[in-house]
């Protein structure tokens, strides 16, 4: 009953979708049948285009919508006076859509082509931003804006399953990894330009306009993001028109004879199955989920404490000074790390090195704790503790990715396999933050600490200790070949 309600809601879903994409291209003008006529013929013309002309600006759009909401919004409403718990657990919940993600992917094989729901889904983002903007000026803001920033959450999930479609479905094996490094660097473009650029850009928005004189600090901040998010509309619609013309179809839809709904559904149905099945499953399930979950309480909290006033124990950073340090050089120090990463696992094997790995990903969080307890006034101190603290992060980070690939994902359905264990970990991120805010408010009662940072980030430390223990006993079933350890089975 459960998976047939789920495959309805799912269709009417994904119709509606359809519908509603119709509609825009209709007005832009390329549905009539002149246009798809043209569109058609210019196929031949993009599949023979330098990948090099898509692939950037592809996955520069599948980034920045989740940077922007991961991210960016936690400090857009807190410079719009909204509650920390009511921020940590709206902007977390709604990323839901990556991590449910696998189980519509199947279905939009069934309609039309992956470039039709790259491009749509990139004008449905853009226009959505756009509304965002405008929300922001409304009494009930945060309501209509979380509303907003749901939809541009699942338009960009469903534009990350259409995009890696047309990446695969277009590209031979060797040119996949040929291109896999422009591929990850654009999706960090798309990191430092949302986390760096965008709110270094807010910041200098907010303070020109009280110098000014034009309002109060309420105000300098509606303006300010108003600006951000209608910029964000333009390029997201602007990187929509650009693939209309640029980036190949990626395959067509499958004929419903030859791969009907039902038949997805079984199929589905099957690869959960097969997954569950998987020996050390539930061992490994417990891993993927408290590898990152101190990492899910920080993630939402840091941004918030880097903000607030040094009176309730913060560091009282400008948006300037955050996307400066925070989003610019700690994105590039998260690439920077994982990058040396994967050198250090290649020379060594995962197996001797997960551990060491998980203790790199997980010790530096102490760089906040010391942060709320001694409050450094010096920025050079704060940024080098911030940059240390994201390198570690990146550098740690790799081995959970390497985990699911190489012990979680191998079998039958190795792709399906592995998008699930990354919904889990979504999940398990997830979880934390939505309660993270909740968490820092209560130990702030508790401890009498305005604020809550210090026993806050002291708690997380403690949270890292699960971790710990699961990641120094858990098995292995493959050895670094990928063949199956004696004894072992899949």
């Amino acid at each position: 009953m459960l998976a047939q309600l789920f495959y309805q809601k799912t269709m009417l879903l994904l119709t509606m979708f359809s519908q509603l994409i119709h509609n825009y291209l209709v007005h832009l003008g390329i549905n009539n049948m002149k246009s798809i006529k043209f569109m058609e013929d210019s196929h031949k013309s993009c599949s023979k285009r330098n990948p090099i002309s898509w692939i950037p600006t592809s996955y520069f759009a599948m980034g920045l919508p989740f940077i922007v909401l991961n991210m960016v919004t936690v400090l857009m409403f807190k410079g719009l006076g909204v509650e920390d718990k009511l921020i940590t657990f709206w902007t977390s919940l709604i990323l839901l859509p990556w991590t449910l993600k696998p189980l519509w992917s199947p279905f939009i094989e069934l309609f039309k082509t992956r470039k039709f729901f790259v491009i749509a889904t990139q004008l449905i983002t853009g226009v959505t931003f756009g509304l965002v903007a405008f929300a922001l000026q409304l009494p009930h803001f945060f309501s209509i804006s979380i509303g907003l920033l749901a939809v541009i959450a699942f338009s960009g999930a469903t534009h990350d399953i259409a995009c890696d479609g047309v990446y695969m479905g277009e590209l031979s094996t060797n040119d996949q990894s040929k291109y896999i490094g422009w591929q990850g660097a654009f999706y960090n473009i798309a990191k430092i330009v949302g986390t760096g650029g965008l709110l270094y850009l807010a910041g200098y928005l907010i303070e020109d306009y009280q110098a000014a004189g034009k309002g109060n600090l309420l105000e300098a901040n509606q303006y300010s993001w108003m600006i951000i998010m209608l910029i964000l509309c333009m390029v997201m619609v602007l990187l929509g028109i650009y693939h209309i013309f640029m980036l190949p179809t990626g395959g067509v839809a499958k004929q419903r004879a030859e791969s009907s709904t039902s038949e997805v559904m079984k199929d589905l149905k099957e690869v959960l199955i097969e997954f569950f099945r998987k020996s050390h499953i539930a061992y490994y399930i417990s891993f993927i989920i408290l590898y990152r979950f101190a990492e899910g309480f920080v993630m939402k909290i840091v941004p918030l404490f880097l903000k607030a006033d040094r009176s309730i124990g913060g560091l009282g950073l400008s948006e300037k000074e955050i996307g400066l340090y925070y989003g610019s050089y700690g994105a590039a120090a998260f690439v920077i790390g994982s990058l040396l990463a994967g050198y250090y696992i290649s020379a060594k094997g995962l197996k001797n090195t997960l551990f060491s790995l998980c203790c790199i990903f997980n010790i530096p969080f102490v760089v906040y704790t010391l942060f709320a307890m001694f409050q450094p006034t010096n920025n050079i101190l704060i940024a080098g503790g911030i940059i240390f603290e994201y390198f570690s992060y990146g550098f740690g980070f790799v081995g959970l990715t390497l985990f699911m690939m190489q012990q979680i994902a191998p079998g039958k359905h190795q792709m399906a396999h592995y998008a699930f264990a990354s919904g889990i970990m979504n999940l398990g991120v997830m979880i934390p933050g939505m309660l993270s805010g909740w968490v820092c408010e209560s130990l702030g009662v508790w401890f009498d600490k305005p604020g809550g940072y210090e026993p806050f980030f002291i708690f997380v430390l403690v949270a890292t200790i699960p971790a710990f223990l699961i990641t120094y006993f858990i098995p292995f079933k493959y050895n670094q070949d990928g063949s199956l350890i004696k004894g072992e089975k899949e």
